[in-house]
């Protein structure tokens, strides 16, 4: 029986390998017999194993291909870009500014104060009979608060009267005594020209008549110094009895029934106040204070009365910045019928004033911020790169607005960045 051919040899293949003795023939038998036949070795012909290095070097030679030399190309054509760009202009995006309205809203927090405001005080001396108002209540104009028993006053007025009546007697005797005086200088002047009265007699007259005229002006001058001193005191009798001064509500009442009060500012009696308009004094900044008039509208509201807004006009302004908070003290007046309004309540004011000058909006990527200050980037006509130092006059996030600087004509870079410097050439993107 022929043994079949060996393992991976075609039909027809010769192999070159020497043929194993088979376990049938004599000289197979070794030392180490297996006592079984083992299959041959297999083989692979040149031919088989030349295909097989073609094909790996193809498969390498396409990776190689598809793999390498795409990115070599890439990478020239970025080097190549690279190269024209550096030899480029610098490329940038303007923009002009906008200009804004100079108007500005504002909110300051503002305080609620009275209209009229004050502490009466006793005018006369005495002890309190009675008092008619307390806190809280409402009063009018010239309305009895309380009234003051006047004991001592009381005598000076009769004593007073008295004095009037005394001076008006001596005015009254000095009269007769000046009309006498009169009669006889004139009976004097009849008789001097027979002789029978000597001229000092004459003169003795004349005299005594311009002394009894003098001694009736000097009654006539106490009669009025008396009649001045009971309408002092008449007037000085009617503070027994005190009165509002305006119409508004009483805030303080310290007198009691019975208390010794003096003439002067040392026992107050009541604090009035009148609420109706209230004024609300606001902070104005020096950057809008110029621009504070008469008559402008505010909104006010105090978190006591949530939704409510309370409608006012600006009514003056002090003219002067506060030199340490440079701020300038306005005052607002706002209608107040319903007593809404309590002095001394914190308020939000919030009002619109016009700027004194003109705003530019710029983006806020803009600005440029270094050791030098606030700065923006412009392009000027040679196409080169200045930076113009800014005053910003609000920032809103996402837009600057100018208040001098630039103008609405001028180029400016929408996107500062540290690439940027002055002098340096670009190309403006619009």
């Amino acid at each position: 029986m022929t043994p079949p051919p060996p393992y991976g040899a075609g039909a027809g293949e010769s192999s070159d390998e020497p043929e194993m003795p088979t376990a049938h023939a004599p000289h197979a038998k070794r030392e180490h017999d297996l006592g079984f036949d083992l299959p041959a070795p297999a083989s692979v012909s040149k031919t088989r194993a030349t295909a097989i290095v073609l094909v790996i070097a193809a498969v390498l030679a396409a990776g190689f291909v598809l793999g390498y030399l795409p990115r070599a190309h890439e990478r020239a054509a970025l080097e190549a870009e690279t190269k024209t760009n550096d030899h480029a202009a610098f490329r940038v995006e303007t923009m002009t500014p906008k200009e804004r309205a100079s108007d500005r809203a504002i909110q300051i927090p503002g305080s609620v104060q009275p209209l009229e405001e004050t502490i009466v005080y006793a005018r006369a001396n005495g002890y309190v009979r009675k008092w008619y108002r307390d806190i809280g209540d409402k009063v009018a104009d010239q309305e009895v608060l309380a009234e003051i028993e006047t004991p001592e006053l009381d005598q000076e007025l009769d004593q007073g009267r008295a004095q009037l009546q005394q001076t008006q007697a001596s005015l009254l005797q000095s009269n007769a005594n000046r009309d006498l005086s009169k009669a006889n200088l004139e009976r004097y002047k009849a008789l001097i020209p027979s002789g029978v009265v000597s001229q000092a007699d004459l003169d003795q007259r004349n005299a005594q008549s311009l002394v009894d005229e003098a001694t009736v002006k000097v009654s006539q001058a106490n009669v009025a110094a008396q009649e001045a001193n009971i309408r002092r005191l008449t007037q000085l009798k009617q503070f027994a009895r005190v009165v509002a001064p305006f119409g508004g509500v009483v805030t303080q009442r310290w007198v009691e029934i019975g208390a010794l009060v003096t003439a002067g500012n040392a026992t107050p009696l009541y604090k009035v106040a009148a609420m109706d308009p209230a004024r609300v004094f606001i902070q104005v900044p020096q950057d809008v204070a110029p621009s504070v008039r008469p008559d402008v509208a505010v909104k006010v509201s105090v978190r006591e009365y949530a939704g409510r807004v309370f409608d006012g006009k600006v009514t003056r302004s002090a003219n002067e910045l506060d030199p340490a908070t440079r701020t300038m003290t306005t005052e607002v007046r706002v209608p107040n019928a319903d007593g809404a309004l309590i002095a001394g309540m914190y308020a939000d004011v919030a009002l619109v004033l016009a700027s004194p000058h003109r705003v530019y909006e710029v983006p806020a990527s803009a600005l440029y911020t270094d050791s030098k200050g606030a700065r923006v980037a412009t392009v000027d006509a040679d196409s080169k790169i200045h930076f113009l130092p800014v005053v910003v006059e609000r920032d809103t996030g996402s837009a600057i607005e100018i208040a001098s600087g630039i103008g609405p004509d001028t180029h400016v870079v929408k996107l500062a960045s540290a690439e940027l410097s002055e002098g340096k050439i670009v190309e403006a993107l619009h």
